[in-house]
């Protein structure tokens, strides 16, 4: 099944985003859950990152919560919310994920 982890960062944490940038990058690309697409979030002017947004493919929810919680991010404080939800494509009607 697919999963959204949508990760909204604290406020004025861009510096502790980037400092830990390499180490969560290597840990979600070494993850054995399948991330089909991930990236930040950012600002309306898009200069400034401001969350993250992965589509996973996962067996349960539990599975894609363990992932957040040992990622770099998590662990440094980064996120002020973070939400999972079962997601199915509906457009197109064929899966590109």
């Amino acid at each position: 099944m697919l999963y959204v982890l949508f990760c909204e960062d604290k406020p004025d944490s861009e510096a502790l985003r980037l400092a830990n940038r390499e180490a969560h990058l290597a840990y979600v690309g070494d993850h054995p859950l399948t991330v089909k697409l991930a990236g930040p979030m950012l600002s309306d002017d898009g200069e400034h990152m401001l969350g993250s947004m992965f589509i996973i493919e996962a067996d349960s929810v539990a599975d894609v919560r363990a992932l957040n919680a040992a990622d770099p991010y998590t662990l440094a404080g980064l996120f002020e919310t973070v939400a999972v939800h079962p997601f199915r494509q509906a457009i197109p009607a064929e899966p590109i994920l």
